[in-house]
């Protein structure tokens, strides 16, 4: 199958008086059609700035992304429901927005379209004469989920779409975002840091640290065979609903500068494992098991 998307040695950095912040550095992933690929990692792992990336709200440094979809087939929907609406903008109009700018339709079956993703988002249609601050975060969510669907895109990039969101209506969004994505064959991107949500929605896992992918691999992979030690930290600090908490220890101290990353492997500083060779040579991306790949010189239970 003909991958949707492929980054091959994709970076971007961004230049400061301090230093260039190398937030994406040197990544290599793609996306079939229909796969939900989740992206993990700590906060400042770059996560945001890849989804952006590839959304083409953020300029690629050095490296190539090949698309083999137009660029308006992808669409994002983003991390905070209250900033992502015009407040001056009806519903209808919000929806209808991304028609407008692709010229698709004209105000009539633009109209249609925002009634017909109103009702499927689960929202009742006299929603779509009013205005964003009316209803609640999950409902907002749900506007910015239509809004995205509005264009049929084959490509959805979800930036951390449920952190704003209280627990309670969380739920409610991951089912809502599981049914359309299954229903329509969407491939998604679904940026996020909790674990437990990505073991119910995803295909694979991307696990991104200081900028640079360190493990790659099925979900099933990920969270019954992990290969990294960072992906085994994260799985260990953080919860994860009807699976027994793995007893590894909880990753320690701070996340390096992207600014100055360490030498060799930029996560052996805080590695529980780490070895001489760690801080000298940077662990090149290699397949350890058929589609499952790490960097990483000692990957867990490899010999």
């Amino acid at each position: 199958m003909t991958p949707l998307l492929t980054l091959e040695n994709l970076s971007v950095h961004f230049p400061t008086s301090s230093g260039v912040v190398r937030a994406v550095d040197g990544v290599s992933f793609s996306i079939a059609p229909g796969e939900v690929l989740a992206l993990v990692g700590e906060s400042g792992s770059g996560k945001s700035t890849l989804g952006f990336t590839i959304a083409g709200l953020q300029a690629v440094s050095a490296g190539r992304m090949a698309l083999n979809l137009p660029r308006r087939a992808i669409q994002i929907i983003f991390q905070d429901p209250f900033g992502a609406l015009d407040p001056r903008m009806t519903v209808a109009d919000i929806i209808a927005e991304p028609l407008l700018i692709q010229r698709i339709g004209d105000r009539a079956s633009r109209r249609a379209r925002a009634a017909e993703l109103v009702q499927l988002v689960g929202l009742p249609e006299d929603a779509l004469g009013r205005f964003a601050h009316e209803f609640s975060g999950g409902q907002r969510q749900r506007i910015a989920i239509a809004r995205a669907l509005a264009p049929n895109p084959q490509l959805m990039v979800a930036d951390e779409p449920l952190s704003a969101l209280d627990v309670s209506v969380q739920s409610q969004i991951i089912n809502l975002m599981h049914d359309i994505q299954s229903q329509h064959a969407l491939a998604l991107l679904f940026i996020s840091h909790d674990l437990a949500v990505v073991h119910h929605l995803a295909d694979r896992v991307a696990v991104l640290y200081l900028g640079n992918l360190v493990e790659l691999a099925s979900r099933d992979a990920i969270f019954g065979q992990t290969a990294h030690p960072y992906t085994a930290s994260l799985l260990a600090a953080m919860p994860r609903i009807g699976m027994k908490r793995a007893r590894r220890a909880v990753i320690a101290g701070e996340m390096p500068s992207p600014i100055a990353p360490p030498p060799g492997c930029v996560f052996h500083p805080r590695c529980p494992q780490a070895q001489a060779r760690c801080g000298l040579e940077v662990p090149a991306l290699s397949e350890i098991a058929p589609g499952h790949a790490a960097a990483c010189h000692f990957p867990l239970g490899r010999s």
